[in-house]
């Protein structure tokens, strides 16, 4: 029976990382069949998503749990087919204006409370050109209700965008 597992992975950054856990996954006979991988603040991290044949379970778990003697921490969770969500509405979103505290939080919670589920979210600090003052931006995917208001979900963003003083955009991207 093939299992799936969700591992997430921190380690100083340095060099053999990935390899490292890639062979283990490969020693197993697993697949990695999808990833997230990101230095942040001198450290690597990663969520990873493994197929495997339940046969080799505890010898991944094992394996996996040993790799913290050399400093790379794993945990790891299986995950269930009835477990996969799959949603009619996906849409990209992005954001961009001055750096500010609880510019995620506002963000995030509008959608919570409109039912949407964020699946992707990546965010970036930099700098204007000119002043050097620092600019946040956001992209991400999220995931809506059929019976969404999008109407309301513009207006709710674009309220947010004027409090902020964000640039704010959600475009649906996918209807099944």
């Amino acid at each position: 029976m093939q299992v799936h597992y969700i591992l997430s992975i921190t380690s100083d950054d340095k060099p053999g990382v990935v390899e490292t856990v890639s062979s283990i996954i490969e020693s197993c006979g697993g697949n990695w069949l999808e990833s997230r991988l990101a230095h942040l603040s001198g450290k690597f991290v990663g969520v990873i998503q493994v197929g495997l044949d339940s046969t080799h379970s505890t010898e991944l778990e094992k394996k996996l749990t040993d790799l913290s003697a050399t400093g790379i921490l794993v945990r790891y969770e299986i995950i269930l087919q009835d477990q996969v969500r799959n949603t009619a509405k996906t849409a990209h979103f992005s954001a961009m204006g001055p750096d500010r505290t609880g510019i995620v939080k506002e963000i995030s919670s509008a959608f919570a409370l409109q039912g949407i589920n964020v699946e992707e979210l990546e965010t970036n600090l930099s700098s204007m050109p000119y002043s050097g003052e620092p600019i946040f931006e956001a992209r991400g995917i999220v995931s809506m209700p059929d019976e969404i208001d999008l109407a309301n979900l513009h207006e709710r963003m674009d309220s947010i965008a004027n409090d902020l003083g964000l640039d704010l955009d959600v475009e649906l991207s996918h209807t099944n």
